[in-house]
């Protein structure tokens, strides 16, 4: 792909981010707390991130290995915090959900095409398209590279922490429902999002790219809106004991 193209490819993504952001405000998509059998048929929950999750790992690794730039320092960084967070989200993060939840299989359809989008888009710019001169070694020294790579880590450690929370809020057998505590749940009811959102800020600036830009809009517009469906479950189940959370970032929204 030409970069001209790969422009053009990134303008459609952004738009049918922007559609799928208004979009969500209005359907919820059903899966997780907000599981719905409108969505057709289910299958277990492990076996559907398994399915979803790993098809950016190995469309990302495929793009790695075709490259010149593959042991390129800078682009190497890249690949290997890409590929740690979808390391642990497609073959480690599974492996620890708890219970007998399902996913529909038209989500994670719908994923598995979003992830193989957006494996294409980062790994095309990173390791074929960029200016040969601009991820240099000196790259890892840069004021972005080091500003996007303290948010990136922050966000992961959020996501990570705020998962395992939610993991230990039943214990075996119990089938009823808590709000979560501890963390950045203190202040939002989301803080898994929150924590994903700001880990891919800190990739799009890490890498200065557009395709991380556009991937951070959309990490955003899948989230935020899902964020304030889970937020009004919330208030209605448990009322003021949500104190002064907020959706997903907090003290603003």
């Amino acid at each position: 792909m030409t970069l001209e193209y790969f422009y053009i490819f990134l303008g459609v993504m952004s738009v049918i981010a922007l559609i799928v952001f208004i979009t969500l405000y209005f359907v919820e998509a059903g899966y997780g707390m907000l599981f719905d059998k409108k969505w057709g048929l289910a299958i277990p929950n492990r076996i559907a991130w398994v399915c979803m999750e790993a098809s950016v790992f190995f469309i990302m690794l495929y793009l790695w290995s075709q490259s010149d730039r593959r042991f390129d320092v800078a682009p190497f960084v890249f690949f290997l915090f890409f590929e740690l967070h979808y390391l642990q989200r497609a073959f480690i993060f599974p492996l620890l959900i708890k219970g007998k939840s399902k996913m529909p299989v038209s989500i994670m359809c719908m994923g598995i095409v979003f992830n193989i989008l957006n494996g294409y888009m980062q790994g095309t710019w990173i390791f074929h398209l960029a200016p040969d001169t601009m991820y240099t070694a000196g790259w890892l020294t840069s004021i972005p590279f080091i500003m996007g790579s303290v948010l990136f880590f922050a966000g992961m450690f959020i996501n990570w922490q705020s998962d395992h929370i939610i993991r230990h809020l039943r214990k075996p057998g119990d089938t009823a429902h808590y709000l979560p505590k501890g963390g950045m749940f203190d202040y939002v009811t989301s803080a898994n999002y929150f924590g994903e959102i700001i880990e891919w800020i800190g990739f799009a600036i890490l890498t200065w790219s557009l395709s991380g830009a556009v991937f951070a809009w959309w990490t955003i517009a899948n989230l935020v809106p899902r964020a304030n469906t889970i937020y009004k479950r919330y208030k209605a189940e448990f009322g003021n004991e949500l104190g002064a959370r907020k959706r997903v970032i907090p003290f603003i929204y």
